[in-house]
């Protein structure tokens, strides 16, 4: 895995908050900006592996349980936060605990990969149709998972099929054994496959979460955007923080490290140890700007 970025004090006029050093130019210009200009940032996170540790049984999956304290502490002080996730939008609100929560008032949620959108303020859930092709995907899955069965599991996501090989006995192998029949079946049926950390996802094409995370930064006119991801998933959300970056919006990429997934971590300006360092990223970065910032803004 690539350098992690330790936490360090900050001066003594700035607080007690500790933030870490970036290891890029256009990291440091990006976490100057958002401290300088709080008000007008966008904090954007994937939930699995980023705020909520990977298990076995992805139904199980919960935020850190700071998560929420850490987003409450921060959100009043930025334009936005949002949480992108390639599952179910009112999904990630359960597992996540974000509905309800004093300070999130304003909190959306993009659930796959930006099709759908859960905003606090009105607790409704705004979603396209679902792909035809993913009910074929479904109903043909079964035959194609017979030699597999033992170990994978799938999670139907309405907008999305997953197949996570975690729990197999050679979770790797499985798999590799499973991504080019997977891949033959989206193709056929008009979808594409998305890898993560042992789970093949079939989905619609034409969403991912650089979009979803560009359309959130214009729709505010951002000028500061901080994105934290852990995932193959998430590459498309750095890409599109390096496009704001070349327009003249600074950003921050954000790795929540782990050994299965180290594509991240080699382009992070700042990698943390998993769900418990964006924990502490996120307490470091609203305790600085409160004491930088005491009338806010």
């Amino acid at each position: 895995m690539a350098r992690h970025n330790d936490l360090t004090d900050p001066p003594p006029s700035a607080g007690g908050a500790a933030l870490p050093e970036p290891a890029t130019g256009p990291g440091r210009d990006g976490l100057a900006a958002l401290l300088a200009r709080p008000a007008r940032a966008l904090i954007a996170l994937d939930f699995d592996g980023t705020l909520a540790p990977i298990v076995p049984d992805p139904e199980k999956a919960r935020a850190h349980p700071e998560a929420v304290p850490a987003l409450a502490a921060l959100a009043p002080e930025v334009a936005a936060v949002a949480v992108i996730t390639g599952r179910p939008a009112e999904v990630a609100v359960h597992h996540g605990g974000f509905a309800g929560v004093a300070g999130l008032e304003h909190l959306v949620v993009l659930g796959h990969y930006g099709a759908e959108r859960w905003d606090a303020v009105s607790g409704e859930v705004s979603a396209p149709d679902p792909h035809p092709g993913v009910a074929a995907v479904r109903a043909a899955l079964p035959a194609l998972l017979a030699d597999h069965e033992d170990g994978t599991w799938v999670e139907d996501k309405g907008h999305a099929v997953a197949v996570h090989t975690r729990r197999a006995a050679d979770p790797q192998g499985t798999f590799d054994a499973l991504r080019g029949p997977l891949t033959d079946l989206a193709r056929r049926n008009g979808l594409i496959v998305e890898p993560g950390r042992l789970v093949l996802e079939l989905r619609p094409p034409g969403v991912d979460k650089g979009k979803a995370l560009r359309d959130l930064a214009r729709g505010l006119d951002a000028e500061a955007v901080l994105y934290a991801g852990d995932d193959l998933g998430d590459l498309p959300a750095y890409a599109a923080v390096d496009t704001l970056r070349a327009a003249g919006t600074p950003g921050l990429l954000v790795c929540s490290g782990s050994e299965e997934v180290t594509a991240l971590s080699e382009r992070a300006d700042v990698v943390v140890d998993g769900p418990e360092g964006v924990v502490t990223l996120l307490r470091a970065l609203a305790d600085r700007i409160r004491s930088a910032h005491p009338d806010g803004g």
